[in-house]
């Protein structure tokens, strides 16, 4: 049904109003016209059993509320952000195994599925069946590891970790500053002061295999230098960008490339043969090869001449697994 945003506007005035609303204020706050109004009003009481009444000398709107129950909109008038906010929330705190916090989780989850329920007429056991957000390439973090992370981060201080890169999968030990937890595409990382390398990092929660609390304080980082630092580059890889990629996209999947958030700074526009030419600022090549590699021959690296070559280098190295 159209006009969305208008009828759950007009059932939250109507429902919240202690008085009948003038007719000319209600076109006011849903920004419509006299016409407009009259037509989603109409529909709501056709199609939605809204009890809207009209008093023709006051010129006024309200809800005869003579049943015993008071009218609410049937069917799922929550949007897309709401929705995934409720449901996976719900979702999270349902795979929180017994311990401290239970008791405090229950009345939270109680509260969630309430809402849900309510929102969507649906009993609670089919709330799961009903809907469902899928993880992809989750990695399994030590829970014992993210605890003492998340403990160092609250409560200000250094943390010594052994750490194993996925690059070149050699252990290193480091005392970093936690400054940010940061959960990217269903996994755990720690933003943090690296006291051994002397600059800001990025540490995935998972591949830490040992991790204990130093009776230090922190290094602090301002939130503007965070947010340089980890929050311009491409993906989950920090710094400042110092390269442009130029991508184009055939025809074929352009509109839903020109659709797509690849970076908030991106730029782009359709040629005259249909294809979406996007423009990406980025610094490390890693997570953007791997995004570039999902559109398989329907894309092609413009520029940096480097991307190409790294690009080249990894769809050679394709090929000699499979024509081999």
């Amino acid at each position: 049904m159209d006009n969305y945003e208008e009828i759950t506007s007009i059932h939250k005035i109507l429902s919240d109003a202690t008085q009948p609303i003038l007719k000319s204020k209600l076109q006011s706050l849903i920004h419509s016209s006299e016409e407009q109004l009259e037509i989603i009003i109409e529909n709501m009481r056709l199609y939605l059993d809204a009890p809207i009444k009209y008093d023709v000398k006051s010129k006024t709107y309200f809800y005869d509320n003579t049943a015993s129950k008071k009218y609410e909109l049937p069917g799922l008038w929550l949007n897309a952000s709401e929705l995934y906010g409720l449901f996976a929330s719900y979702q999270l705190l349902s795979e929180v195994g017994p311990g401290l916090l239970e008791s405090h989780i229950q009345p939270v989850k109680d509260k969630l599925k309430s809402l849900l329920n309510n929102e969507s007429n649906l009993r609670s056991n089919d709330l799961d069946k009903r809907i469902r957000i899928l993880s992809m390439a989750a990695r399994k973090a030590n829970p014992k590891h993210f605890s003492v992370v998340a403990s160092a981060l609250l409560i200000n201080k250094q943390l010594k970790i052994h750490y194993t890169g996925r690059d070149r999968d050699k252990k290193t030990e480091r005392v970093i500053s936690p400054q940010r937890l940061v959960h990217y595409r269903d996994n755990w990382y720690i933003d943090a002061w690296c006291h051994l390398r002397e600059e800001l990092r990025t540490f995935s929660i998972d591949r830490i295999v040992y991790s204990f609390l130093i009776n230090e304080k922190v290094k602090v980082i301002d939130d503007a230098s965070l947010d340089a630092h980890y929050c311009s580059s491409y993906g989950i890889f920090s710094g400042i960008p110092n390269k442009l990629a130029i991508l184009k996209f055939n025809a074929s999947v352009a509109k839903w490339v020109a659709d797509e958030l690849w970076h908030p700074e991106q730029s782009g526009q359709f040629d005259i043969d249909g294809c979406y030419q996007l423009e990406i600022p980025y610094r490390d090549a890693r997570e953007l090869i791997q995004d570039i590699l999902k559109f398989g021959s329907d894309v092609e690296v413009l520029k940096p001449e480097s991307l190409r070559s790294l690009l080249l280098e990894k769809i050679s190295q394709m090929n000699e697994i499979y024509n081999h």
